[in-house]
């Protein structure tokens, strides 16, 4: 019984030293290496960034579209602490990603180094032949990138994630990614508004535009006018967000909501809105042009530098005459019209749910010395300045009844009503001026539908020299079905070869116009008689 009892007690004790000796080498051998690869991969995480809510736009069967999400892209990375050899490593590491020897070999030399990004987005290649070398130290693995579906696609609408001064890890840079950076970081994805069918559409329109006419950049909105929804919002130039830092920076700017501009004879269904809503005169008040007018020493004409006789205001929202425009501004008076401008939205900020909103320039009707003539030119849209945004909204209070909406862009956003502008009877008569204008000039006009719109050039102010420079900018602001508007239009284009909107933007809007009424099956709201012999 002794024997048995030391022979399995001896099997028993070598067995523990046999164990001991393991636990020895695990704890306190190899104890180092798991802690260092523990650490290094804890380090790597830590380089990750967090998983980002996606950015969501919608489509006309009410599902979604990613826009911004996440990606995992391969990267390749050292643990110097594991690195046998630095130096060699490094010769053999900088000549394949043509990197500089001596600084990777300080790198690779700091043994409290747990972590050092060689290459992110690496190529298929590369990753082969890191993994082929096998070198102790220097790894694969993948790190999440912010990624940009569509590329340009609502390029300043979206924004991207980065870095800049400010911030050294990625973080919201312009656009949604800006506005909404603290949900989206804390990975809650957001659906908004635009419409990724309409919006591709839109940026297409704008690039034919600035293509065929020579332009250097414009804009273009589609907004429901009834609700104030944003369905398309697009600018040019544009730039790719995966690729930024290799655009300039202004072409990062939201030119929809961050630029002011003197529109023109778009601005003319407003003048003549506070003049009929006040009770200074109708759609049938008569004027004699004769072709100019002077006031304070300056002398207004005509686009066309005719004189035009008896007209109604009718035929000068037709014929875009700049004397009847400001004949209907004196009728209304000065103080009277700068209240019904305010009541549209110039002036303030529409806050619309997008960030660094700027707003228009009222400021040369709000002096306390004000001349007659800086209300004339406002009548016809100088002098004063709005945003894209700006205009669309007001626009929109003439086809929406009178209703100034709130526009927006966040799908779980709500239709929210600013103010009554005018009465709803006014808004009709202005309706059907802008009707008839399109009727008459007929490049607006669209079959079996009653489309409204008007347009607008107008010469960009000299800031070097005063005054203004010859150089353009052309606009057109149009809704359909005109008697129960789906969508309103802006298009914008700037320095244009042509001198004339409607041989610009007015075509580009009836294209655009028949896309939207076919793409959501509109029905026609205008049956056309059919002559028959």
């Amino acid at each position: 019984m002794k024997v048995r009892f030391y022979i399995i007690t001896g099997l028993f004790t070598i067995l523990f030293a046999v164990l001991g000796v393991n636990l020895y080498r695990i704890q306190i051998e190899k104890g180092k290496d798991f802690t260092n690869k523990i650490e290094a991969q804890i380090a790597l995480r830590t380089e990750k960034n967090l998983r980002r809510g996606s950015i969501l736009f919608s489509d006309r069967s009410g599902g979604t579209v990613q826009i911004a999400l996440n990606k995992d892209f391969p990267m390749i990375y050292a643990v110097p602490q594991k690195i046998e050899n630095p130096k060699e490593v490094s010769k053999t590491i900088a000549e394949i990603f043509s990197l500089d020897s001596a600084a990777l070999e300080k790198d690779f030399s700091n043994k409290q180094s747990l972590f050092k990004l060689l290459k992110n987005k690496a190529d298929n290649q590369t990753l082969a032949t890191i993994r082929a070398l096998n070198i102790p130290g220097i790894y694969t693995d993948t790190q999440q990138y912010r990624y940009y579906s569509f590329g340009e696609l609502a390029s300043q609408l979206v924004g991207f994630v980065g870095v800049n001064e400010d911030a050294s890890e990625p973080i919201g840079l312009y656009g949604i990614e800006k506005m909404y950076n603290s949900e989206l970081a804390k990975g809650d994805s957001i659906e908004f508004t635009i419409d990724r069918d309409i919006q591709a559409e839109a940026e297409r329109t704008l690039k034919k535009l600035i293509t065929d006419h020579h332009g250097t950049g414009g804009t273009v909105i589609v907004q429901e006018p009834t609700t104030g929804k944003i369905l398309a919002l697009a600018n040019s130039p544009g730039f790719d967000p995966n690729e930024y830092k290799k655009f300039p920076i202004q072409n990062f700017i939201n030119a929809a909501v961050q630029y002011v501009y003197e529109p023109g004879s778009v601005f003319k269904p407003f003048t003549m809105a506070a003049g009929i809503d006040s009770g200074a005169l109708t759609p049938d008040t008569t004027y004699i042009d004769t072709g100019s007018m002077t006031l304070n020493g300056r002398t207004i004409r005509n686009w066309d530098l005719k004189a035009h006789g008896k007209v109604t205001m009718t035929n000068a929202i037709e014929l875009s005459i700049n004397t009847a425009t400001v004949f209907a501004q004196q009728q209304t008076g000065n103080t009277t019209f700068l209240s019904y401008l305010k009541k549209f939205g110039f002036g303030e900020l529409t806050e619309i749910d997008l960030p660094d909103e700027v707003r228009g320039s009222l400021k040369n009707l709000e002096q306390k010395k004000t001349f007659s003539i800086d209300y004339a030119t406002a009548a016809y849209g100088q002098g004063i300045s709005v945003t894209p945004v700006q205009l669309v909204t007001a626009f929109s209070a003439i086809a929406n009844g009178g209703l100034l909406m709130k526009p927006y862009v966040r799908a779980d956003g709500r239709a929210q009503v600013v103010r009554r502008v005018m009465s709803k009877e006014t808004a009709e008569k202005v309706r059907l001026m802008l009707e008839s204008a399109v009727d008459k000039a007929k490049i607006a006009a669209i079959p079996n539908y009653h489309v409204a719109g008007k347009t607008g050039t107008a010469f960009i102010p000299d800031p070097k020299r005063g005054g203004y420079s010859e150089e353009l900018i052309q606009s057109y602001v149009g809704f359909a079905p005109a008697t129960n508007p789906r969508f309103i239009i802006l298009i914008k284009l700037d320095r244009p070869d042509k001198p004339l909107a409607g041989m610009t933007v007015v075509p580009a809007f009836k294209t655009f116009a028949q896309y939207i009424l076919n793409y959501y099956n509109i029905p026609p709201d205008r049956i056309e008689k059919i002559i028959t012999q």
